[in-house]
């Protein structure tokens, strides 16, 4: 494998882990919300 692969690859999968990690954070934030909504 090519060194430019991994070059090119990496800050893009990095990216999507950082983005994937934020929006987990918010849709677990929103049902925790949901779940405390529906027991009041």
């Amino acid at each position: 494998m090519d060194l430019r692969v991994i070059v090119v690859a990496a800050p893009i999968l990095i990216a999507l882990g950082w983005a994937g990690y934020n929006i987990s954070r918010a849709a677990i934030g929103q049902l925790q919300m949901m779940l405390k909504r529906g027991e009041a």
